[in-house]
């Protein structure tokens, strides 16, 4: 196959994970996904009190990624504060004063009560709203984003590059193929003379009353019922476009998956038109390797 493969495509699929803290309390997690799809669909998933984050996270993705459903999930979790030991010095006199109510009450009744430990104590204490902790800024979150889209990104990319070994392993496949059936083509032609000069005489027996011009209509109508030049040379042109698409590299998905089309019509009309059971048979392998080849283009961004 002629020229190299030395062009970048991406794969549509991809997923990256990633978990961040502002040391304070409050937790994150995100997810990234992409599927396959015909253009570009992003969905964010965002927690409430965090859209400000949309417009620049779409932004980004959206310079990136060409093609592709994309899923772009971020979870929030609120904790107590690590390693914070002050106290309310407010509540804890609160609950000293009702653990003494409680022991003076006992005392008027005569019931002993044990001196209650720390643990008590503090079990006393309001819990603090984690809900109300603060959220960092905006920038904060985008910042933590951009590693997980990198990873997003390479693990496109690497898929794209064992597509695109795949893909010019198919094409090489491919041009085989066409190169083989052009060799059935060539062989058939003693029996094709055959049969074009006995319906020839068909149409010459049939041909009182029509004028030249109608004949000569006939005939080429015969001739190209058989004939799968024209389908070989395309098919040719075909591997070629396919190939410059691979080298240039890119989001080149679109232009593959229409150029699989033009294969597969081809190919279609070189099996009707093949009457050779050797040319017919090469003509199926190749519809199940352009059928093979189209599976994987329905990947490529």
């Amino acid at each position: 196959m002629a020229g190299t493969t030395a062009g970048v495509i991406a794969s549509m699929t991809g997923f990256a994970a990633r978990e961040g803290g502002d040391g304070q309390g409050v937790t994150w997690s995100w997810e990234l996904r992409g599927v396959n799809a015909r253009g570009f669909d992003l969905r964010l998933r965002l927690p409430d009190g965090l859209g400000a984050l949309e417009a620049p996270l779409r932004k980004r993705l959206s310079d990136l990624v060409a093609r592709g459903s994309i899923t772009l999930s971020l979870k929030l979790s609120r904790t107590g504060q690590a390693g914070d030991d002050t106290l309310d010095a407010v509540a804890l006199e609160q609950a000293m004063a009702r653990m003494q109510q409680v022991r003076h009450a006992a005392e008027r009744h005569f019931v002993d009560l044990a001196a209650p430990t720390a643990g008590e104590i503090l079990a006393l204490l309001p819990a603090a709203d984690a809900s109300s902790r603060e959220l960092p800024p905006a920038e904060v979150f985008l910042a933590d984003a951009e590693p997980l889209i990198a990873a997003f990104c390479a693990m496109r990319h690497a898929e794209g590059a064992a597509l695109l070994k795949l893909l010019v392993d198919q094409i090489v496949r491919i041009e085989e193929l066409i190169e083989r059936a052009a060799v059935a083509a060539a062989a058939r032609q003693p029996k094709q003379a055959e049969r074009l000069r006995a319906s020839l005489d068909a149409v010459l027996q049939a041909a009182d009353g029509l004028d030249e011009a109608r004949l000569a209509q006939e005939l080429a109508i015969i001739a190209a019922k058989t004939d799968v030049t024209e389908e070989l040379d395309r098919l040719a042109a075909h591997v070629e476009a396919t190939v410059a698409l691979l080298e240039t590299g890119g989001p080149v998905g679109r232009k593959l998956d229409f150029l699989m089309q033009e294969f597969n019509r081809e190919a279609n009309t070189l099996c009707s038109k093949a009457q050779d059971a050797a040319l017919t048979a090469i003509g199926l392998d190749l519809k199940l390797a352009i059928d093979q080849t189209r599976e994987q283009v329905q990947n490529v961004e």
